[in-house]
């Protein structure tokens, strides 16, 4: 390995641990309470050397963030590129979706704290996420389309209906505010989708 490459990879190593504590702390004490310098103190380094990765601690938020959207989205890629069919594997989907989004947010009062800065303060990370989950319905309810489970005339517009419509099962805060009231489980919020989409049960598809 070159210099310039072990540069690069040792660099690379010390953004993922900065991010990895940073996550630790968020959930273990909160977003607010943490500093820069906690972070640093937790990796025996200065407060200037972790300000060499990242320029401030929304930075690091962001970061954060994205690490942990990342991590739903390669969860629910995986039941996308499953096979099988597309009617499944949607329900699969808003199934997966909604419960990572209760036990990484909801289920922890600290990391839904993170998430109301991050949308607050850095919106085009959670832009971002919300785009690449709406990109995983859209070729669902394609493959859908292609193999007659689905019967729609536009599917981009089916699959952003979809996608809006689950917003109180996806939002963290939602999830939250919404626990107590009186809203259909997802499971049933799923046929309604289905049912949208032109799925009838028990069609034969092959």
């Amino acid at each position: 390995m070159s210099t310039e490459a072990a540069v690069r990879s040792s660099d690379a190593d010390t953004r993922h641990r900065i991010v990895e504590t940073a996550e630790r702390y968020f959930r273990e004490i909160g977003y607010q309470k943490t500093t820069v310098a906690d972070i640093a103190k937790a990796l025996r380094m200065s407060p200037a050397n972790v300000y060499r990765f990242f320029d401030s601690k929304k930075a690091i938020n962001e970061a954060v963030a994205e690490r942990i959207t990342g991590e739903m989205e390669a969860a629910l890629e995986a039941i996308v590129e499953q096979p099988g069919p597309a009617a499944e594997r949607l329900r699969a989907l808003i199934a997966t979706g909604h419960r990572l989004t209760i036990s990484r947010y909801t289920d922890h009062q600290r990391m839904h704290e993170m998430v109301e800065v991050a949308m607050t303060e850095s919106w085009n990370v959670i832009d971002r996420h919300i785009d690449r989950v709406y990109a995983m319905f859209q070729e669902l309810v394609a493959q859908g389309v292609e193999s007659g489970e689905f019967d729609v005339p536009d599917v981009a517009l089916a699959a952003r209906c979809a996608h809006v419509s689950l917003v109180r099962f996806f939002h963290p805060g939602l999830c939250a505010q919404c626990a107590q009231r009186p809203n259909p489980p997802v499971d049933v919020m799923a046929d309604f989708i289905l049912a949208g989409l032109g799925w009838k049960r028990g069609r034969n598809t092959c």
